[in-house]
């Protein structure tokens, strides 16, 4: 564990703050849920709880299916990583940091299909080799809160996304978004 030198007291209602400059590199928002753990040792451990995180396998295998069917890279993720990928480029995905763009895509709830020239076009993922040339991507949408997404997309400049490839992203979504709630 990292000290970071920062001390902060407990008010009267049991209530601790979180200082701002953790929260911003851990990318906590003020709606985020918290996980709480406690170590024999006397330590509280807070953690980002991901919902989608929960469906972790369930989510793998149906990113594989559809990656199967279309050929193409398929990811689901959460608010702040991939959690899920399958295709081609499934390793350059996995476990990558969302960027702020697709932070803001998912904050206002679009779904969209764009090629990489198009002004709509958002880098879905931070520190990335190589350029992805279209995608499509849907929120993944559960009691009215964002979750994350499910993005398909491809290297290959000579495919173009149409409204399938939404139709399926959106779909894939919507099923997710349902599994949450039951």
């Amino acid at each position: 564990m990292k000290a970071t030198g920062i001390v902060r007291r407990i008010d009267d209602l049991g209530r601790i703050v979180i200082p701002k400059e953790i929260r911003r590199t851990l990318r906590i928002r003020e709606t985020d849920p918290l996980e709480i753990f406690t170590d024999k040792e006397g330590e509280i451990i807070l953690k980002k709880y991901s919902p989608i995180g929960e469906l972790g396998a369930f989510a793998k295998e149906y990113a594989e299916s559809l990656a199967q069917t279309t050929g193409h890279t398929v990811c689901v993720s959460d608010r702040d990583q991939i959690i899920a990928a399958a295709g081609p480029d499934k390793k350059d995905m996995i476990k990558k940091n969302i960027t702020k763009k697709m932070e803001q895509l998912l904050d206002n709830r679009s779904t969209l299909v764009a090629a990489s020239g198009d002004r709509e076009f958002v880098p879905v993922a931070e520190n990335l080799e190589e350029e992805y040339k279209e995608q499509a991507l849907s929120p993944i949408i559960c009691a009215g809160d964002v979750l994350g997404a499910v993005i398909i997309t491809t290297k290959d400049g000579k495919i173009h996304f149409t409204d399938t490839e939404k139709a399926l992203a959106v779909a894939a979504a919507d099923f997710l978004g349902r599994q949450m709630e039951s």
